[in-house]
C-alpha cells in the first residue's frame, strides 16, 4: 500500500477509529477509577566510614563505603530488617508481604540509600519507610561492629545516619489517571487503525478506480455516480439531463468517441460480471447521450434471457432480435425509432430456448455487419459474463466490449473471471465503466486522481442499481 491508500482508509474508517479511541479512553478511565489509590513515601539514609585523617585514608574509606552501599540497600528488604519493623509498628503482615512494598536503591556514585514504601494508607507508608531506615541503621551497626578484647573498644567502621525522614504523601502515585487515559487512547487508536487496514485488506469488493486498475490494464472510460432513484428513473439522461448522473453519461459518451479510434466498426457489447451492476441502464443512457450528440445510434437488446430495454424505453418488445435471427421478421420491421433524435432500438423479442446458439450463429454475424453499416454506433446490451456465455460469444463477433463494474457490489475475483471469459474467446476489452460511484468521499470517481468528485450540491446515500 502507498501513503495515499492509508490516507483513504483513514478517511473511510474515521468513525470506527474515533469510536475505538473513545472506547480505549473510557476503558482506561474506568480501570483507573476502580483501582485503590496507592501512596509512596521515601526516606534517605547516609552511609559513612570512620577513621583516617589523611587524604589517602579518606579516599580509601569513600571507596569502601560506595562498595558497601549496594549491599546495605539489598539488606533493607530482608527479614532481619523488616521483622523488627513489623513488631514495632504492630502491622498485620509477614516479612514477605512487606518486602513487596519496600524498595531500596543506591544512586550511582553516592553513599545514599533511598528507601521507598508503597501503601494504600499514606501515613502508614511514611511510618514504614522511617521504621525500615531506622531498623537498617541498627542492623548494619550490629553486623559491622568489629570484635575486640576490650568491649569498650568494639566499634563499627561504617555508620548509617537517617538524614531524611519519610513525609506523609498528599497525592497518590497510582493510579496515574492522565497516563492511563493517554495509553488507553493510544491503544484504541492503534486498534482502530489496525482494524481499518485489516478490513480494507480483506475486502475484495471493487470500490474505486485503483481497485479496477489492480485487476486489468483496460482503460476506465467512465464513472457513473450513484442515484438513489435509479429504479424510478432509469433513463436519467432523458428524465433529468442536468443531474450529475446524466453528466456522467455525457462524459462516458465523450470518452467512447475516442475509444478504438482505429476500428471502423463502431459496435460495442455492454456487459458485466454479474447481474444488477447497471449494464442495461448504462447502455440505454449512453445510447441516448450519443443520439443527443447527433449520431445515428442503434441500441440492441441482446439479453435473450432477461430482456430489460423494452420496459425501460416503454416500447413494444414482443418481436425483436430473436425473431430476426430465426427469419420470422425483417430488420426494418423490428427496429423502432425512439425519442426526438436518431436513436433506434431493437428489442430482444421472444425469449428463445437457445440464446447462446442464436448469438453465435451466422445469422447473428450477418446482422452485426449489416447494423454496423447502417448506424454510426451500435450498442448491444448483453447478459452478464459469469452466469452464461452469451456475452462472450457476442463480444467475439462484435469486436469491442464495454465491461460495467458496480462499485461496492462486484468483487475483484468476479471481474477477473469475467475478463478471463472474454480472453478465452479472444474478445478484446475496449474499456471499463464504473457504476454506482459515490459522489463524495475518498471513493468518489476521480477523487484520488483529480482531487474532486461529482458533488456540486448533490447528496445521496448508497443503494442498489438496476440491471
Amino acid at each position: 500500500m502507498e501513503l495515499r491508500d492509508y490516507i483513504r482508509i483513514l478517511q473511510k474508517s474515521w468513525v470506527l477509529i474515533v469510536m475505538l479511541t473513545l472506547v480505549g479512553v473510557a476503558a482506561a478511565a474506568t480501570y483507573s477509577l476502580m483501582q485503590t489509590p496507592k501512596f509512596s513515601s521515601s526516606a534517605k539514609v547516609f552511609v559513612s566510614t570512620s577513621g583516617g585523617t589523611s587524604t589517602a585514608d579518606l579516599q580509601q574509606g569513600n571507596t569502601f563505603t560506595q562498595q558497601r552501599v549496594k549491599t546495605y540497600a539489598d539488606l533493607a528488604t530482608t527479614p532481619i530488617v523488616l521483622l523488627p519493623v513489623i513488631s514495632t509498628l504492630g502491622i498485620d503482615r509477614t516479612s514477605e508481604q512487606l518486602t513487596a512494598q519496600v524498595t531500596a536503591t543506591a544512586p550511582l556514585d553516592t553513599t545514599l540509600i533511598d528507601i521507598t514504601v508503597i501503601d494504600e494508607d499514606p501515613a502508614l507508608a511514611a511510618e514504614i519507610a522511617t521504621a525500615v531506615s531506622e531498623s537498617l541503621t541498627e542492623v548494619v551497626q550490629s553486623i559491622e561492629t568489629t570484635e575486640a578484647t576490650d568491649e569498650s573498644a568494639a566499634s563499627s567502621p561504617v555508620r548509617l545516619t537517617l538524614v531524611q525522614h519519610a513525609a506523609v504523601p498528599q497525592v497518590p502515585m497510582s493510579p496515574n489517571v492522565p497516563l492511563n487515559v493517554a495509553l488507553g487512547a493510544l491503544v484504541g487508536l492503534a486498534l482502530g487503525v489496525g482494524l481499518s487496514v485489516l478490513r480494507e485488506t480483506l475486502d475484495t469488493r471493487i470500490r474505486n478506480e485503483r481497485d479496477v486498475e489492480a485487476v486489468t490494464d483496460a482503460p476506465i472510460i467512465g464513472g457513473i455516480v450513484f442515484d438513489p432513484k435509479a429504479k424510478e428513473r432509469p433513463l436519467i439522461v432523458h428524465a433529468d439531463p442536468h443531474s450529475p448522473r446524466a453528466e456522467s453519461f455525457r462524459t462516458l459518451r465523450t470518452n467512447l468517441q475516442f475509444l478504438d479510434a482505429g476500428r471502423e466498426n463502431r459496435s460495442f457489447v455492454v456487459t458485466s460480471s454479474v447481474e444488477a451492476e447497471g449494464k442495461s441502464t448504462t447502455a440505454s443512457n449512453l445510447a441516448i447521450a450519443l443520439a443527443d450528440a447527433g449520431g445515428r445510434v442503434l441500441l440492441v437488446d441482446a439479453d435473450l434471457r432477461r430482456p430489460k430495454l423494452a420496459e425501460y424505453l416503454g416500447i413494444e418488445g414482443a418481436v425483436g432480435l430473436s425473431d430476426l435471427l430465426i427469419g420470422r421478421a425483417e430488420l426494418q420491421d423490428v427496429v423502432q425509432h425512439w425519442g426526438r433524435n436518431n436513436l433506434y432500438v431493437l428489442p430482444a423479442g421472444r425469449v428463445p430456448p437457445n440464446p447462446s446458439e442464436l448469438l453465435g450463429s451466422k445469422a447473428m454475424a450477418t446482422t452485426i455487419a449489416e447494423l454496423g453499416r447502417a448506424f454510426d454506433v451500435v450498442l448491444f446490451d448483453a447478459p452478464p459474463l459469469l452466469p452464461v456465455t452469451d456475452a462472450a460469444v457476442l463480444a467475439q463477433a462484435v469486436g469491442g466490449t464495454i465491461v460495467v463494474v458496480s462499485a461496492g457490489r462486484a468483487h475483484k475475483g468476479q471481474l477477473k473471471g469475467a475478463l478471463a471469459a472474454l480472453a478465452n474467446v479472444d474478445a478484446p476489452v475496449s474499456g471499463v465503466v464504473l457504476t454506482m460511484m459515490p459522489t463524495k468521499g475518498p471513493d468518489a470517481y476521480g477523487y484520488g486522481r483529480y482531487g474532486y468528485g461529482y458533488g456540486y450540491g448533490y447528496t445521496s446515500a448508497p443503494g442498489a442499481a438496476t440491471a
